[in-house]
């Protein structure tokens, strides 16, 4: 994450929501997909999201899977149960604490 450190708190919520939002997803595409929807502002590094990937895996948030890709092996994560509670309890304490700043910010 070159240009923002203020993400480096919420990258588990990050990489939950985009889960949420589709079946399951490779790790470069998670990279992409929310550095596209910050346009280029959020740029996660290998180092910040394959560790995080690990954590929420050994958690049971997410789960894995291996398919070959034009004979390479590509590992897909997807979201577990858990994990969609998770996220959705994450996303309401997340908009909660975003009105909030809004409220500090625009006084």
């Amino acid at each position: 994450m070159k240009k923002n450190s203020l993400y480096k708190g919420t990258l588990q919520n990050i990489i939950l929501k985009l889960l949420s939002k589709e079946v399951k997803m490779y790790g470069y595409q998670i990279t992409q997909r929310a550095k596209e929807l910050t346009l280029g502002e959020l740029e996660m590094t290998e180092g910040a999201l394959y560790p995080l990937l690990h954590k929420l895996e050994s958690d049971g948030m997410i789960t894995s899977e291996i398919q070959k890709i034009n004979g390479r092996d590509r590992k897909y994560y997807l979201l577990t149960d858990k994990g969609k509670k998770q996220q959705a309890e994450q996303e309401t304490e997340m908009k909660s604490y975003l009105l909030n700043l809004q409220t500090i910010f625009n006084i």
